[in-house]
């Protein structure tokens, strides 16, 4: 697996996830707000679940023990929620509070949470995984992505379409159950789906190190807080 994935950038794990896991993550998936393209959940809340426990496990030899989820987004297609993504690269971290420091940059404030693109070598140390809760076929909008992409650094965006155009082109089918894990740099696009049905991915960011000076990951200060305090989802 770490061979695969540091060569072309993702890796498969079919049956990666125990039939009871993927039922304890249907359950809390269900339990979000109506479907949006994007709900960002908070790692903490998301950090019990024994598939996320399963998969923390896989990636800690390919970037270290201290490996930890970052991010957490619940992509829930279905007829009436169904969108495009184009061909990009995932450039950015969410951090709990803004601190300017060398490197990281430019900041974005989303629903109140601060975002920021940290230098290219943190990015190249992560991992993304994505866990699956219904099967994707051919029709039902799988992820799609350039092999190899993850090793040219940052790619203008004027140069996506030529990069995509001169690597092969790998479509991320699934079983439920089955994991894919990413190079967090690939890039990596996304149809509507062609025949829309139920097509529930929980997109976990793995990283294993600590933020420089001040910097501190924004789900490292939410594991800090109360989970009494809040909501299992970001607003």
């Amino acid at each position: 697996m770490t061979r695969e994935l540091v060569e072309t950038g993702s890796a498969h794990l079919p049956g990666a996830l125990s039939p009871a896991a993927v039922e304890e993550l249907r359950t809390f998936c269900d339990a979000m707000p109506p479907s949006r393209p994007g709900q960002r959940l908070l790692p903490r809340a998301v950090g019990t679940l024994a598939a996320v426990q399963r998969v923390t496990d896989l990636v800690r030899p390919s970037i270290g023990p201290a490996a930890r989820v970052v991010r957490a987004i619940l992509f829930d297609k279905s007829p009436d929620c169904n969108w495009a993504l184009g061909w990009h690269q995932d450039r950015t971290i969410e951090v709990a509070a803004r601190h300017d420091m060398p490197g990281y940059g430019p900041w974005t404030v989303k629903a109140g949470r601060h975002y920021v693109a940290p230098p290219v070598a943190l990015l190249e140390r992560m991992i993304t995984a994505r866990l699956h809760l219904d099967a994707v076929d051919h029709d039902n909008a799988p992820l799609l992505v350039a092999t190899g992409s993850h090793r040219l650094g940052l790619i203008a965006e004027r140069d996506i379409a030529r990069v995509v155009y001169s690597c092969d082109r790998r479509t991320c089918l699934a079983a439920a159950g089955d994991a894919w894990l990413y190079a967090t740099l690939i890039v990596h696009s996304s149809a509507a789906a062609m025949a829309p049905r139920r097509r529930r991915v929980l997109q976990l960011d793995f990283a294993a190190e600590n933020l420089p000076g001040a910097l501190e990951w924004a789900a490292d200060r939410d594991v800090a807080m109360s989970p009494s305090s809040q909501a299992p989802f970001a607003p």
